[in-house]
């Protein structure tokens, strides 16, 4: 007989304080991926992701001149074959453009593949993907180019971004 109650017991692997920290060093390793770019289109996963990419935005802007263009991917996270994915700025010029993808987690990779297609599909010059935490569950050929931070965790446990008033936290749950 097996015992199949969850722990419901939440780990907190980042703080605010950390989270922030890590949100500005990306924010340079995107800057110096990036530095001979005008215009940079930030286009993040819909929801945390867009949260994050906010944030990720405020840091690239308080140390360069790039242009940032923002939209989000609005895709179903759970079916993203199913339903059309779309950004949320409609008539963006992408062609020949250098794209960030963000978003919170990289799991499987399923997600990010999915949010790459409208990129792919109308002919960025550049297209460049970031995550705040890597799980490295891959199940699709999908890896980040810039990572907070990666952990090694077992299939059955869960990472939680938490974003309240500002504040982002991170546990293992």
């Amino acid at each position: 007989m097996y015992n199949c109650t969850m722990n419901m017991n939440k780990t907190q692997i980042l703080n605010d304080k950390q989270t922030k920290q890590i949100l500005k060093r990306l924010a340079y390793q995107v800057y110096e991926s990036n530095f001979n770019e005008k215009e940079l289109i930030i286009a993040a996963v819909e929801g945390r992701g867009s949260k994050i990419a906010a944030m990720l935005c405020d840091e690239l802007a308080s140390i360069s001149k790039l242009k940032l263009i923002t939209t989000d991917i609005v895709l179903d996270k759970s079916n993203p074959e199913e339903k059309k994915i779309v950004l949320s700025t409609s008539g963006l010029n992408i062609k020949g453009k250098s794209v960030l993808v963000v978003d919170d987690v990289l799991n499987t990779g399923k997600t990010m593949l999915y949010a790459l297609i409208p990129f792919v599909k109308d002919k960025a010059a550049r297209i460049q993907t970031l995550v705040l935490v890597d799980r490295s569950h891959k199940m699709f050929p999908v890896s980040a180019d810039f990572i907070g931070t990666a952990l090694s965790t077992t299939l059955q446990e869960h990472i939680e971004v938490s974003i309240e008033r500002g504040k982002v936290n991170v546990f293992l749950k």
